[in-house]
């Protein structure tokens, strides 16, 4: 299958599964990723909100919080084309819709982080293979905005979120893909085994 094909393939069998599938999952994911010397020893985390069946990393928010981290949502480059910044987040922060629906908070330049300022990544993805690949919803955002500092030693780990059901085969990498590190579903920690 093409890229496109198993974006379609793969969001069909996320959104197909309940609500109570999705909280179980979602609740199965946190205990597996809290455990982790990675996520124990962050103190800034870049994280997500759920869209589109995306596996919800609600339950890994409260975690962190309780234990005193400090978390970071995604929001779009007002000026520079299909890239991130980030931006601290905390229970009651206004959030307004994206222009692909999506929450996030209001941009002011003085309220941005880097994304090389985090210890952790949690990144959403539409399909993953065993080889750190990760394919998203197609528009290059995390790639082009995490490439600056790609194949450095140090920077944030970057882990893929993810149903168990995403995993596919293999995802033909571009040039300009960046790896995982790892990915973390509901039913395991994977370590990206790169070909």
């Amino acid at each position: 299958m093409n890229p496109s094909e198993i974006r379609n393939s793969i969001r069909e069998k996320r959104r197909a599964l309940n609500p109570s599938q999705q909280r179980t999952a979602s609740e199965q994911l946190a205990k597996l990723l809290c455990r982790q010397d990675f996520f124990q020893r962050a103190k800034r985390i870049g994280i997500y909100l759920a869209n589109d069946g995306e596996i919800d990393p609600t339950p890994i928010i409260n975690a962190a919080f309780r234990a005193k981290k400090a978390c970071f949502l995604p929001l779009i480059d007002p000026l520079k084309a299909n890239s991130l910044h980030f931006a601290e987040y905390q229970y009651g922060d206004t959030l307004h819709k994206n222009r692909f629906g999506i929450l996030e908070p209001q941009f002011k330049s003085t309220a941005v982080t880097p994304p090389w300022s985090l210890d952790l990544i949690l990144v959403p993805l539409v399909a993953f293979d065993r080889a750190g690949n990760r394919l998203g919803m197609g528009g290059g955002f995390y790639d082009r905005t995490l490439a600056p500092r790609a194949g450095k030693p140090t920077g944030p780990k970057l882990i893929g979120l993810a149903h168990q059901l995403q995993e596919v085969a293999g995802i033909p990498a571009q040039s300009w893909d960046i790896p995982l590190h790892k990915i973390a579903t509901d039913q395991e920690i994977i370590c990206a085994k790169p070909k």
